[in-house]
């Protein structure tokens, strides 16, 4: 699968794609069409599976997030299987290798047991270049703690495993370095931004979305933080597809 890097402000590489649920555009700012009114219908997916909405105000959207406290209670990463068999069952990559090969700005050579070699990537959290695919982090951009916490908790294992490895949307999964993805960790935007501080209204864009996308809530410091962001991010919109 490849994903639509000029959407996270890189250069697209041509490798050959695994087929994605829809061609949509994703959650974030640059390369967007100019925001459309409320009132847009959606338009049909490229499979005519999913819904897929036109463009919101970043305002407008953040509106959409049910607000809620948070629910830890019962929290185990082990509950959200990631890291599953990809979506070419034939090449031998899991979800994570993946996501690492459909970012690369350059493919890295892949041999049997889907090892890398080579490539390159560019981590938007700190604008950082990276060359070694063993030193690559995948990331969930809303964490699995925090998604438990906003409405995760009341799913069954079937749905917290399509979350954990969700490639139908180039929002929900993210190579980045190793030591941004350790700095988040399972912190929110009041919490924790990019230290890229060039990416923090694709950062709320990309928040926003996702949490559309899988019906999650966010909590009073969740939503005022995101709202700051948008006062600095006048033109940024969302567009998201609700999740299966």
């Amino acid at each position: 699968m490849i994903k639509n890097l000029m959407l996270r402000g890189m250069p697209a590489l041509a490798l050959a794609a695994l087929p994605l649920l829809t061609a949509a555009p994703t959650s974030h700012a640059d390369h967007r069409p100019a925001a459309a009114p409320a009132s847009t219908p959606a338009a049909a997916g490229a499979s005519g599976a999913l819904g897929v909405r036109a463009p919101l105000p970043l305002f407008e959207a953040i509106d959409r997030i049910t607000v809620a406290e948070e629910q830890r209670e019962g929290y185990t990463r082990s509950l959200y299987k990631h890291w599953n068999r990809g979506l070419d069952a034939t090449d031998g990559c899991d979800t994570r290798r993946e996501v690492i090969l459909s970012e690369a700005l350059e493919a890295p050579q892949v041999t049997a047991g889907c090892k890398m070699s080579g490539g390159l990537w560019l981590s938007p959290y700190d604008d950082v270049t990276m060359t070694d695919a063993a030193g690559i982090d995948v990331d969930h951009f809303v964490p699995l703690a925090e998604v438990h916490d906003s409405g995760g908790y009341g799913w069954d294992a079937a749905r917290r495993e399509a979350y954990a490895n969700d490639q139908a949307s180039p929002d929900t999964l993210i190579a980045v370095t190793a030591k941004s993805n350790r700095s988040k960790a399972d912190k929110d935007p009041a919490q924790w931004l990019p230290p890229a501080a060039g990416y923090h209204c694709q950062y709320a864009a990309t928040w926003v979305g996702t949490k559309l996308r899988w019906d999650l809530a966010a909590d009073e410091a969740e939503r005022q933080a995101l709202l700051g962001l948008a006062e600095d991010c006048p033109d940024t919109t969302v567009v998201y597809e609700p999740a299966p």
